[in-house]
């Protein structure tokens, strides 16, 4: 079933892509792991493929999808692997692909594998099931991949008007070094503005003066113009 998987894969890609996409991001700009190849495959011919075999393949075939070094391969890995928590009614079968993402998580090593999957299996499940310490646990730990990992997954507490958990993870890596983190920290904040403007008000008052001129820009995006100049100017 793997070959056929990666056939499909191969199958449907672009040679025009093919060419382009390893210069596009051995250039720097996409925040791609380090020895990533690429087949040129488009994510919505990814999303066929993960539609037609996901109830059909079990987990070590798709840990084996996960560790390759093709992205594709590793993305469409996880489209499956949502498609199966999605669906599962089980709590037992939820636990164990929770797990299984947990325990391959070095795998999960650049925005794109992290954005596509992370919320919508350990946000969810951390919500559900009020396990807020494997997400506060990754946060701690040192390695981007894993903090980045535990704070977009706190949009799934967002979308449900949660707040508390992700201030405390914007907290906890306020100051870290890298820009996905800046990026990630803003782009989570501006979200829940979204949702209560006077909860994202409240924390800027609190923690601006101290924030990654990224995190503050994300953050303060769809404030009203007046409002967003005072806090760039550092005026409030």
């Amino acid at each position: 079933m793997i070959e056929e998987i990666k056939s499909a894969l191969q199958d449907l890609s672009i040679p025009e892509k093919k060419a382009f996409l390893p210069r596009f991001f051995k250039a720097g700009k996409g925040g791609y792991a380090e020895g990533d190849q690429f087949i040129g495959v488009t994510v919505p011919d990814q999303r066929k493929v993960a539609k037609e075999y996901w109830n059909r393949i079990s987990l070590n075939e798709l840990e084996q999808l996960l560790s390759s070094e093709i992205h594709e391969h590793r993305l469409c890995s996880l489209l499956m692997l949502v498609s199966k928590f999605e669906k599962s009614k089980d709590s037992k079968e939820k636990k164990e692909i929770v797990d299984f993402y947990l325990k391959n998580k070095e795998h999960i090593n650049n925005w794109d594998l992290v954005d596509t999957s992370c919320y919508k299996i350990l946000g969810r499940y951390c919500f559900e099931n009020q396990e807020d310490s494997i997400l506060i646990n990754l946060s701690e730990e040192d390695n981007l991949w894993s903090k980045r990992i535990a704070v977009v997954s706190t949009m799934f507490h967002v979308k449900k008007d949660s707040f508390q958990l992700l201030k405390k993870l914007v907290i906890t890596n306020l100051n870290h070094p890298h820009d996905l983190m800046h990026k990630a920290n803003g782009w989570l904040l501006r979200e829940m503005g979204g949702r209560n403007e006077e909860q994202l008000l409240d924390f800027l008052q609190l923690h601006y003066q101290k924030m990654p001129r990224t995190t503050l820009r994300y953050a303060i995006e769809k404030l009203d113009e007046n409002l967003r100049q005072d806090y760039l100017k550092g005026r409030i």
